[in-house]
């Protein structure tokens, strides 16, 4: 469950904390209060999109903090692993988002960094958002076979179908690649030929480019080097006054000084340590002179050798190893060019027995989700007669169509409002109160089967009557008793099913206003649900009818 969401600085939030509630947890507040903000600032900490915007004014970031508490984390802890993070402990799991005004945001999961791409993965296990707006989603087709797959634990099932299709995609793609006439057969080729030919004569070798240049540096200064090793030799024992001369005079002093100093002795053994490191030094340097390459043509062999290099790089990748991928390719391809005719026989042999295959995999997927579209359709109809909707039917309608990438099925919900009417598509639905119902008809069934623990439902009362506000109320009371549910409401009907009860309101003080949220005990809680029935004038008319449907509603709190 959600524990504790915070929030700062964001839009007309200053600084607020909310502590939730198993159950149902009721928002209410006037129009433009600030509801809406705080869920959005829920969306945040779940990865969604980050407005800098929302700064509040004055302010130069916004902030926002959830403390979920997690009676299972097994899933949570999967991707906290993977994504390189400390496992949950005791089911804690706090995550935090900074938006700021300069540079980009800041993620953290129990406080350690992260990316807005784990805040996704995150999001999708804790919490299923329903927004006013999200009923157009229920019109999409691809929208309800999710929805259908869900409800049938399908996933395993379209997965395997899914494997098969991508596999047929892509021996599909090798047969046309082979599907060319012979002219342009031809052409590809020379070309591939003249490829393969260029890259394997260049003999390249991972690592040699860059012994080439070390080398072409050094032949390339040649001269330079032996002059300056000449000179080093002579200035350490070859000339006069080279420095090993100089050291054996010294050496010489200090044999007389070690009989008359007792310091002395170890300043020989020194002398003689550092005579012996400039003969090694003068040694290497020769040596290392006598090894310079002075030839005019290996030089020359160089510069075409790193210039042949350079040539493929340009031409093909900008490093060896790209370079022979390209030359696999190519040679893997002038093999299928080749052999073309065989090639095709082969492949559509292998698409023949994909075709099968997929075919067998669609076939049981379509199978079961005819049976989870049966079993859906009536739990749907059942929860919309407890919505008011008591003449409505549920249909969910499986058809053949040719294969996709998912499934040999085109999924479509029907609804008929009333006994006699016809069958007809969701989206030739007319009235948004009913779309409303059957959206959360189809929350209250699916939650069944959900293992996600929080749900918010932003409005999802919108369009609909008072009337029908106790009847989605006792259904949003309903799922609460399976999740944690967070609802934003204006119907008083709705909100006295609550579980808890919080009041958004605005205040202004200092030339400012600020949002701010309180939990209502039972008096207050009585006056909101008055207030939402007549407005901010409370009379003893609307407290006794706000009393009367908390007390119809039942305990609550």
């Amino acid at each position: 469950m959600l524990q504790t969401l915070r929030v700062k600085n964001l839009a007309l939030v200053e600084n607020v904390k909310v502590d939730f509630e198993p159950g149902l947890n009721v928002v209410t507040g006037e129009t433009g209060a600030g509801k809406s903000v705080l869920l959005g600032a829920l969306g945040l900490v779940l990865g969604e999109r980050a407005d800098k915007g929302m700064i509040r004014a004055g302010a130069d970031a916004y902030g926002v903090e959830a403390a979920f508490l997690l009676a299972d984390d097994s899933e949570i802890d999967t991707i906290l692993e993977d994504s390189g993070l400390d496992p949950c402990e005791d089911g804690q799991l706090v995550i935090r988002r900074i938006v700021s005004e300069a540079g980009a945001s800041k993620n953290f999961v129990n406080a350690s960094p992260t990316t807005l791409q784990v805040l996704k993965r995150l999001g999708a296990l804790l919490v299923d958002m329903h927004g006013p707006h999200d009923h157009q989603s229920l019109l999409d087709p691809a929208y309800q076979l999710d929805l259908l797959d869900a409800f049938g634990h399908l996933w395993d099932e379209r997965e395997a179908y899914e494997t098969v299709y991508a596999e047929r995609r892509a021996l599909e793609e090798q047969r046309a690649a082979l599907n060319i006439d012979d002219e342009e057969a031809a052409r590809q080729l020379d070309m591939l030929a003249f490829q393969v030919k260029e890259i394997e004569d260049a003999a390249l070798e991972e690592g040699e480019e860059e012994a080439l240049e070390q080398e072409h540096k050094v032949v390339a200064n040649a001269q330079r080097i032996l002059e300056l090793a000449n000179g080093i030799v002579e200035a350490l024992t070859e000339g006069d006054g080279a420095a090993f001369a100089a050291l054996a005079e010294a050496q010489r002093g200090l044999e007389e000084l070690a009989r008359l100093a007792p310091d002395g002795a170890a300043w020989q053994d020194e002398a003689k340590s550092i005579a012996i490191q400039i003969q090694e030094l003068s040694g290497t340097v020769s040596g290392y002179a006598q090894s310079v390459e002075t030839d005019p043509g290996r030089l020359q062999w160089l510069d075409d050798r790193i210039a042949l290099y350079h040539t493929l790089k340009r031409k093909y990748d900008a490093s060896v190893p790209g370079i022979l991928a390209v030359l696999e390719k190519a040679k893997q391809r002038l093999h299928d060019l080749s052999t073309r005719t065989a090639q095709r026989a082969e492949l559509d042999a292998r698409i023949q027995a994909t075709t099968r295959k997929l075919e067998k995999v669609g076939g049981t997927l379509r199978n079961k989700r005819v049976s989870a579209g049966k079993q859906l359709s009536e739990a749907i109809t059942a929860a919309l007669a407890d919505l008011g909707l008591a003449h409505g039917t549920f249909e969910v309608s499986v058809s053949d169509c040719e294969p996709r990438a998912t499934g040999l099925d085109i999924v479509d919900f029907g609804f008929a409002p009333n006994i006699g009417e016809p069958m007809r598509p969701l989206k030739a639905i007319a009235s948004s109160g009913e779309i409303s119902r059957v959206m959360l008809a189809i929350k209250a069934v699916l939650a069944a089967h959900d293992k996600i623990p929080v749900l918010v439902f932003d409005e999802i009362d919108a369009n609909v009557g008072g009337e029908m506000g106790n009847a989605v109320g006792q259904k949003l009371q309903g799922v609460a008793e399976g999740h944690q549910v967070l609802c934003i409401t204006h119907l008083p009907q709705v909100a006295v099913h609550g579980t808890t009860h919080f009041r958004v309101s605005k205040q202004v003080g200092d030339a400012r206003t600020a949002t701010s949220i309180e939990r209502l005990d039972e008096k207050a809680r009585a006056e909101e649900i008055a207030r939402m029935l007549g407005g901010p004038d409370l009379t003893t008319v609307t407290m006794q009818h706000a009393r009367e449907l908390l007390r119809a509603a039942g305990p609550q709190q």
